[in-house]
């Protein structure tokens, strides 16, 4: 991601950036592959019931410091 220079008051925040993944699997994948990449953990995959029952969701800090996310909105499949 680019970013171009601050033009107000206070800090830069960082950007949540959310992708969504076909399942499960694939947010698995994502978290897997960030970590193995040095991506820092925020939150490891898991069911998150506050945004809805079946969210499912893994967090990491991005190479350029933002939270990045993968998460899947269909519940686990038998």
């Amino acid at each position: 991601m680019c970013r171009g220079p601050v033009t107000t008051g206070g800090q830069a925040r960082e950007a949540h950036l959310a992708f969504s993944a076909p399942d499960r699997a694939a947010v698995r994948g994502f978290f897997a592959a960030a970590v193995d990449a040095g991506a820092e953990v925020l939150h490891e995959p898991r069911v998150w019931p506050a945004y809805h029952p079946a969210y499912y969701g893994a967090y990491v800090r991005g190479p350029d410091g933002d939270n990045v996310e993968a998460v899947c909105h269909v519940p686990e499949q038998p």
